[in-house]
């Protein structure tokens, strides 16, 4: 049943704040950064004020501050952090720790131009670097799906068929800065949906049987320890079976999620516009998207069959439901707002060029990188991408595979 809720003036960083609130999280560690720091800023505010009984750890680094979710998590707790661009990438190492040890983590990633020169503005190549680190990565459109992904978040991370760390994305500045109303649910509605953390249990004769998967010294177990070619290989392929199954579980939550808010972001996976006859169509992520699908409304009632598909959750990457999506269109344009430096295109137009590549027929795919290091990318910009994917679907001719829209030259 739908709850009743309430509208609230929130920026998306606010809204990330919100949500952790209620999820009832037990630790928090975090390091500030912009364009994060209003997040913990304002959580730090929660715990002050006794609205919450978490325990917040200010830690000296991001590199730290991950490292202590990986310890509490590691003994049950429900946990959460935040981080941007080059506190991510000095969260390195323990980004991959955390999903090789299977902690359901929930980290807000307000996306941020990885530095040098110093850029503090939007792009996601900071996100995009940690693709292959065995996390669940899940773009936000706007505030209100920020607020309602991070609830979503806990829920999918722990759910047990999955036991993996989850990345959720905002744009910095656009969304994370940037005031809206947002619905919020009632604190014991998001306490119910998302629930208490019940560990996975694991078999250890030892120990007479099954036991959680915590560290305890009553039921003492080993967490990371040296792990060779005798058994690394299955531990990696136990992860990517659990990404796998994070396809159904992300479709299922967001369907039983909508139940209790009247909201529901496609399928979980991806999220379409106009594709039912499009002959032109294109792939975006994150805020974009509203500006994509602006134009796409104005193209169609000019009589031009465009479309638009958002993709949400680009890990764990869904091929099947991009390629049944796209499956009558003739010209795609991938947009990426991360660089290719030195590959043959940027990391969704790699993804999707290979899906497509065992169709037939099978679509011209053309990659338009934007919007680097917060780069506007405004209706006009949008309108060309369009215009040129036209141009191709009537002549048939493609000048290049990659190009970058926006840039001076």
């Amino acid at each position: 049943m739908m709850a009743k809720q309430k509208v609230m003036g929130l920026s998306g960083d606010e809204a990330v704040a919100w949500a952790v609130k209620q999820c009832d999280v037990d630790m928090v560690a975090a390091y500030p950064i912009t364009p994060q720091t209003i997040i913990v800023e304002r959580f730090s505010e929660f715990v002050a004020n006794g609205e919450v009984e978490t325990e917040f750890v200010a830690c000296e680094s991001e590199h730290s501050a991950l490292s202590a979710c990986v310890g509490a998590a590691a003994v049950g707790a429900r946990t959460f952090t935040a981080t941007a661009a080059n506190g991510l990438a000095l969260m390195w190492e323990i980004v991959y720790i955390a999903s090789s040890l299977r902690l359901p983590i929930v980290m807000a990633i307000v996306n941020r131009a990885l530095s040098g020169p110093i850029c503090i503005h939007c792009d996601h190549g900071d996100s995009m670097g940690c693709r292959d680190a065995s996390w669940i990565q899940l773009y936000c459109e706007d505030a209100q799906e920020v607020y309602d992904t991070v609830i979503q978040a806990f829920r999918i991370g722990e759910h047990p068929k999955v036991q993996l760390p989850v990345m959720v994305m905002l744009d910095g500045f656009v969304l994370s800065h940037t005031l809206q109303n947002v619905k919020i649910l009632p604190d014991e509605v998001v306490k119910e949906f998302v629930g208490v953390r019940k560990p996975v249990e694991v078999e250890i004769p030892y120990l007479g049987g099954k036991v959680p998967l915590v560290l305890d010294p009553e039921k003492p177990l080993t967490f990371g320890p040296l792990d060779l070619y005798n058994y690394y290989y299955e531990h990696k392929m136990q992860q990517h079976e659990a990404m796998e199954n994070a396809r159904e579980v992300i479709e299922t939550i967001n369907e039983e999620y909508s139940k209790i808010s009247g909201r529901k972001y496609g399928n979980g996976l991806i999220e379409t516009y106009g594709l039912e006859d499009a002959e032109i169509a294109t792939i975006v992520l994150g805020s974009t998207a509203g500006t994509v699908r602006s134009v796409v409304k104005q193209l169609r009632k000019n009589g031009i069959k465009a479309g638009v598909l958002r993709l949400r959750t680009f890990r764990p990457f869904p091929a099947k439901e991009i390629v049944e999506a796209l499956k009558n269109v003739k010209v795609i344009g991938v947009l990426d707002r991360s660089g290719p430096f030195g590959g043959y295109g940027a990391p969704v137009f790699l993804e999707t060029r290979a899906i497509f590549y065992d169709e037939d027929p099978r679509p011209v795919i053309v990659n338009y990188v934007y919007g680097l290091g917060g780069r506007d990318m405004h209706p006009g910009l949008v309108k060309q991408v369009y215009d040129d994917l036209q141009k191709i679907l009537e002549t048939g001719k493609i000048e290049r595979h990659i190009k970058f829209i926006g840039v001076r030259e």
